[in-house]
């Protein structure tokens, strides 16, 4: 075989990773929709209805409840019906989420449309990088798995900054447009291999090999590898009660279950959907909203750097740093805030110190795109072992979401009841133990085969890395 032949075309593997997660610019919207329209949802600007700061707080959490639900039934569907077809079909419930918030008459239609979206958002955060993983090549399956993340921020971002230029109703009927474009671009793109293969249709898993890497590249070989990894998959028996016995599954399940405890207590998701609410208060001179896009363009920012680091410095290293500086600048934030309500500085003190609220949540932001934000989902994928990953993988994610929804449904009632400050200082602390668990619980990973991991937490001998 020549060199040609044994690589693929990147391109056309690019075009479709590209084509899928573009489904991750309507989910990001589905994050950032409340972002740049408290005021207006305050004033009655949306579809003239009240709403009090509870009905916000359930409008908000919504969509992370939605997204809560979906985290185990998704997987079935992609292995029923396939991983194209299940993309495509979460166009439906997006558009008609965002149907029955446009049409809203009252504030229970917003919660359902939310949740509706939600549940559709969720679904893409599997079944997108699910695509992505099937259809790479192993050199640069983590370029194209930073895809997904990556376009995540650009919708939030893209969800800020149409909410500032236009009325909430159009911004609305934007952001329910967005998951039709996704569908006309992807539908053009092939089915898995792998999925193909897995249900027997070695075929039409060759052509779409041939697709994604091109004529000249030598299909049999890989369709062969997929053939014998499928193969070992079935042969491992999945009893998740004696594989929890194992201590490399109990050790995994305390790290990954950890690290989504600690992403979530951060009040990432609070910063996210409260944005422009955390600069109105905080009385900063510049426009809320525009701070709000500041701090959507550090999160692509930040996200587009871990893409290039992760590799080069190690997961480990990253999550310290990310955790820390996130405890010191919502901490930071919180003592902003102390002084502000609580009257300890006068207002030309205040307006000397104004830039603080945008400068604690872009470090906030930066550190937490790093490290914090996709590593966690990284380690999972890492670390299971491959008897429980498709279960235990599910259970992290639904805790991830049943957290959020905590965090975003009574972060106002925390804030009204014990002040914005202390609400900052508990995610601060919490970020701080977050830190210290890291350093004492989880392994690196970095340039380990998945037998050198899982020989790690089961305390055996320790291997020396691979290089690869």
């Amino acid at each position: 075989m020549t060199e040609l032949e044994q690589k693929g075309n990147k391109i056309p593997q690019y075009i479709a990773a590209l084509s899928v997660c573009l489904g991750s610019v309507a989910a990001g919207c589905v994050n950032g929709w409340t972002a740049n329209i408290n005021t207006e949802l305050d004033e009655g600007k949306f579809n003239d209805l009240k709403i009090d700061s509870d009905a916000k707080g359930w409008i908000t959490s919504c969509a992370t409840l939605g997204a809560m639900v979906m985290c185990f039934p998704i997987g079935i569907i992609c292995d029923m019906i396939g991983r194209k077809l299940a993309n495509l079909l979460l166009i439906i419930p997006f558009v008609v989420g965002w149907l029955i918030i446009i049409l809203a008459e009252n504030n229970g239609m917003i919660f359902a449309g939310r949740v509706i979206t939600g549940m559709a958002g969720g679904a893409f955060c599997i079944s997108a990088p699910m695509y992505t993983s099937e259809i790479a090549e192993a050199e640069i399956r983590g370029a194209l798995g930073s895809f997904f993340q990556l376009l995540l921020t650009v919708g939030i971002l893209f969800a800020y900054v149409v909410a500032y230029l236009v009325e909430p109703k159009a911004y609305t009927i934007i952001c329910a447009v967005l998951p039709l474009l996704f569908g006309a671009v992807f539908f053009f793109q092939p089915e898995t291999p792998v999925y193909l293969m897995k249900k027997g249709r070695r075929d039409d898993a060759k052509q779409s090999l041939i697709r994604l890497r091109g004529q000249k590249y030598n299909v049999e070989k890989e369709l062969n590898e997929i053939a014998a990894m499928l193969q070992e998959s079935a042969n491992i028996q999945v009893n998740i009660v004696e594989s929890m016995k194992k201590r490399a599954a109990q050790r995994s399940s305390i790290i990954c279950f950890g690290l989504m405890f600690f992403q979530q207590l951060s009040g990432i998701n609070a910063v996210i959907f409260y944005t422009s609410e955390i600069f109105t208060s905080a009385g900063s001179d510049l426009d809320p909203k525009i701070a709000t896009i500041i701090v959507g363009a550090m999160q692509i920012f930040g996200t587009l750097l871990a893409s290039v680091i992760v590799d080069k410095l190690g997961r480990k290293l990253l999550l310290i740093v990310s955790d820390l500086f996130m405890g010191i600048s919502i901490i930071v934030l919180g003592l902003f805030f102390t002084l502000k309500e609580r009257d300890l500085v006068d207002s030309s003190t205040l307006t000397d110190i104004g830039f603080l609220p945008v400068l604690s949540l872009c470090v906030f932001i930066i550190m937490f795109s790093i490290g914090y934000g996709p590593i966690p989902w990284m380690i999972s994928s890492e670390v299971f072992p491959p008897e429980i990953k498709t279960f235990a993988s599910a259970a992290a994610g639904t805790f991830n979401w049943f957290l959020a929804f905590l965090v975003t449904k009574f972060y106002l009632d925390l804030k009204e009841a014990f002040g914005g400050d202390v609400v900052f200082y508990i995610f601060g602390v919490i970020s701080l133990i977050g830190t210290v668990f890291v350093v004492f619980f989880v392994p690196e990973t970095k340039g380990k085969s998945f037998d050198e991991i899982q020989r790690e937490l089961n305390g055996e001998k320790s291997i020396v890395p691979s290089k690869n």
